[in-house]
């Protein structure tokens, strides 16, 4: 039996792979960030938009919206709470609000397609596209979820489960900009 992973963890351990050490191995008690507490009463708010909107943002003309849409996968040990999934004739959208101006950074790309294996294992259906909307500036990005990035985060899976496994500390991520606001900042002795 294969240990359960999140889409959260896929995002965290490309953010820094420390993460993963800390959420499962030795769990502290994290605080959320200011940032992190605006940008869910920001995407509540968006979610009330969204359900009288039409899709032309997202170069679709029809189709149905799911809000907070609970996604299990036996096959991959895999769960997530996507924000919102389009679905049309020509095929399944997820959509991952996010309170930030900036372009995605890896992270949330790899988010994003650890949603789409979630909604192909459910749905059947290949997912070629998925969608951020950067909810300060009202902009959504398109971004192409390839069958690599798809292999990739499905490497990334098994790698989080032998650090859990094995009790691994990974090393911290080189970008040390990230530690400054990180919820986990306490914890990393060495880097501060």
């Amino acid at each position: 039996m294969r240990l359960d992973l999140t889409v959260n963890d896929i995002k965290q351990y490309t953010y820094c792979k420390r993460i993963i050490f800390f959420n499962h191995v030795m769990p502290v008690e994290i605080k959320p960030t200011f940032k992190m507490e605006l940008g869910k009463i920001k995407e509540d708010e968006l979610r009330a938009l969204e359900k009288r909107r039409k899709l032309r943002r997202y170069d679709l003309y029809k189709g149905e919206r799911l809000f907070y849409l609970s996604l299990y996968s036996t096959k991959y040990a895999l769960s997530g709470k996507l924000d919102m999934l389009i679905v049309t004739r020509n095929g399944y959208y997820p959509v991952d609000f996010k309170y930030t101006d900036k372009y995605p950074g890896r992270n949330h790309i790899y988010q994003l397609g650890g949603y789409a294996l979630l909604v192909e294992d459910k749905f059947e259906k290949k997912v070629n596209e998925g969608f951020i909307y950067l909810v300060p500036k009202n902009d959504v990005i398109i971004l192409n979820l390839t069958d690599r990035l798809k292999e990739e985060i499905i490497r990334m899976l098994d790698e989080m489960r032998l650090i859990i496994k094995n009790e691994i500390m990974p090393s911290p991520t080189s970008y040390r900009n990230r530690c400054l606001e990180c919820e986990f900042r306490n914890y990393c002795n060495d880097v501060f």
